[in-house]
């Protein structure tokens, strides 16, 4: 099973990856904050910080993954042709 789906890629998400070290996904809606992190740091060989979650008034539930300063979130953007 797929925790992480997709890069969120609206306008406030892009610029959080560079003013805050942080990415936005979508998330599988019954992910935890545990299984994002542990995914995140598996599939993309970062660091993670903090995980805080989000369910839209649609019912999509997105995930702010911040990184540790050590790893760059936008080199994480860059290699999902974010940027």
């Amino acid at each position: 099973m797929t925790v992480i789906g997709y890069p969120h890629m609206a306008e406030k998400s892009m610029s959080l990856v560079d003013e805050a070290n942080t990415i936005v996904f979508v998330v599988d809606r019954d992910a935890t904050k545990i299984q994002v992190k542990q995914e995140m740091e598996e599939r993309f060989n970062v660091a993670v910080w903090k995980v805080n979650t989000q369910i839209t008034q649609d019912g999509v539930k997105k995930a702010y993954i911040r990184l540790s300063p050590q790893d760059d979130a936008i080199d994480v953007a860059t290699r999902l042709e974010m940027m």
